[in-house]
């Protein structure tokens, strides 16, 4: 507080005070009145309680002015270490979403995010870099080990970092944009290509500029696929600083003021840093391995091979529950993956060509088709011309065989089933022989012994007594019957 304003308190104590005192006085003094009302005493109590707060008013604000507000006192200042150290996928990038809300909310003054990674997903890219961007706590992306790369996607997130650092021996670049299929790298129309690259180029411009790096040598990258060693990104203004390892790059950036990407300048305090590691949990572990490519192809054909099974051997059950699980697992992969419907509409027609070898006599080629139809339902089955990634040829080929061999040999034993004869009931009499007991006219009825029974009968001809007959019709509890030989 000024002391213009405790000096104005210090006399309007005073003054309140001094009414206070002739309040009272004349309240005390006047015997003659009677006893005070209700509403004196009310404003006798309100003046006194006016007063002492004006009395403490200049002593209040000499205390406050000589303690500091503990809110403001220096604290240990927090580091966050997040992690990249595999493909870019959607879970990585919902970890790393956490890990930077995370940040902010525990008052972290730098985010570090390690990395070495071959790439991944653009949209999951996209996703990190635009998180990176907007964080209200400036990032370090920080390629290492030894031996590290942040290639293709991570190109993207190195240079959309408020500090992109790197470590010797290692490299960055290499993000021209391919399509995959099956694990083979293939041919882009020029006209899809190059539209594809200046998405990409336009995509780098957005931040690189703004972050002040060298937007024309990073564009190389991905124009002409160029990677950079960390002495050449450096020289070229693509990354910040080169750091041998974490303790190293933390005294590099004590008191190093950067400007963040809305324009504002801060300050780096980093004495004495405190390092938390922010760590994918147990289900994001987990659900990193379900959207892998093979592994999502994986548990979509065992899923697939489970309720089948099922369907054409109801009751044995265990493979019903597996597949259903796996089956629930591979939808939820297939939310985050970019699937083809067309790779999802060739394994369907592969399962009908399986179907189909085992009822009708192709001599192979339907189930070669389906091998064929398969195969190439694995290799379309993610839609990669902005991710690099796919099912991969080996993977597919050892599913699909053992897949197209189980589901013929279960239609092939449903199909025998069907010709099965029936075990009981009066079912099982058909085609059965007995002995004629009692002569039969020719379209009339008499009796016959089968399997130690007595039944009634009937034949189109006379059949004599004593001979076999076969069963050739059931009606109701009269048999049908024809005899074994033709009587003489």
């Amino acid at each position: 507080m000024k002391r213009s304003s405790v000096w104005k308190s210090s006399a309007t104590a005073k003054f309140t005070a001094a009414r206070f005192a002739a309040a009272a006085k004349s309240g005390v003094g006047a015997k003659s009145a009677a006893a005070p009302n209700a509403l004196r005493c009310a404003r006798l109590v309100v003046t006194a309680l006016l007063a002492t707060l004006a009395l403490a008013a200049p002593w209040y604000s000499r205390v406050s002015a000589a303690s500091p507000d503990q809110s403001a006192a220096p604290a240990t200042p927090l580091v966050s270490v997040l992690h990249i150290d595999d493909d870019v996928e959607p879970v990585l990038a919902t970890y790393l979403d956490e890990g930077l809300a995370d940040a902010a909310k525990h008052s972290a003054v730098l985010v570090i995010i390690t990395m070495d990674t071959p790439g991944g997903l653009t949209d999951s890219m996209k996703d990190i870099v635009q998180h990176i961007l907007a964080s209200p706590v400036p990032v370090a992306v920080y390629v290492t080990p030894i031996g590290a790369r942040a290639a293709s996607a991570g190109f993207y997130i190195l240079l959309s970092a408020d500090i992109a650092a790197m470590a010797p021996g290692t490299h960055t670049g290499a993000a021209s944009t391919i399509m995959v299929v099956g694990g083979i790298p293939t041919q882009l129309d020029p006209v899809f290509r190059a539209k594809l690259n200046e998405d990409a180029k336009a995509f780098l411009r957005s931040f690189t500029e703004k972050r002040g790096r060298n937007s024309a040598l990073a564009e190389t990258a991905v124009t002409d696929a160029k990677a950079f060693t960390e002495k050449e990104a450096l020289d070229g203004k693509l990354i910040d600083l080169v750091a041998t390892n974490m303790d190293d790059l933390l005294r590099q950036l004590v008191g190093r003021t950067i400007t963040r990407f809305d324009g504002t300048k801060v300050t780096l305090h980093l004495e004495h840093a405190t390092q938390i590691s922010f760590e994918l949990s147990s289900r994001q572990k987990f659900l990193a391995r379900i959207v892998e490519p093979d592994i999502f192809f994986i548990l979509l054909i065992v899923g697939v091979l489970g309720l089948y099974t099922e369907f054409t051997h109801p009751g044995v059950i265990a493979p019903g529950v597996i597949g259903g699980i796996c089956l629930v697992l591979a939808l939820y992969a297939m939310h985050f993956l970019p699937v083809n419907l067309a790779g999802v509409f060739l394994i369907l027609l592969a399962l009908a060509f399986f179907i189909m070898e085992a009822k009708f006599t192709s001599h192979g080629v339907l189930l070669l088709g389906g091998i064929v139809s398969m195969l190439l339902g694995a290799m379309f089955l993610i839609r990669s011309p902005l991710t690099g990634f796919g099912v991969s040829f080996v993977v597919a080929l050892a599913v699909t065989v053992p897949f197209a061999i189980i589901a013929v040999v279960l239609m092939r034993l449903v199909l025998r089933s069907r010709s099965w004869k029936s075990a009981t009931g009066k079912e099982e009499l058909l085609g059965e022989q007995g002995t004629v007991v009692e002569a039969v006219p020719a379209n009339a009825e008499g009796m016959i012994r089968i399997h130690g029974e007595l039944w009634r009968a009937s034949s189109t001809q006379p059949l004599q007594s004593g001979i076999s007959v076969r069963v050739v019709r059931i009606d109701g509890l009269k048999l049908h019957v024809e005899p074994v030989t033709t009587p003489t």
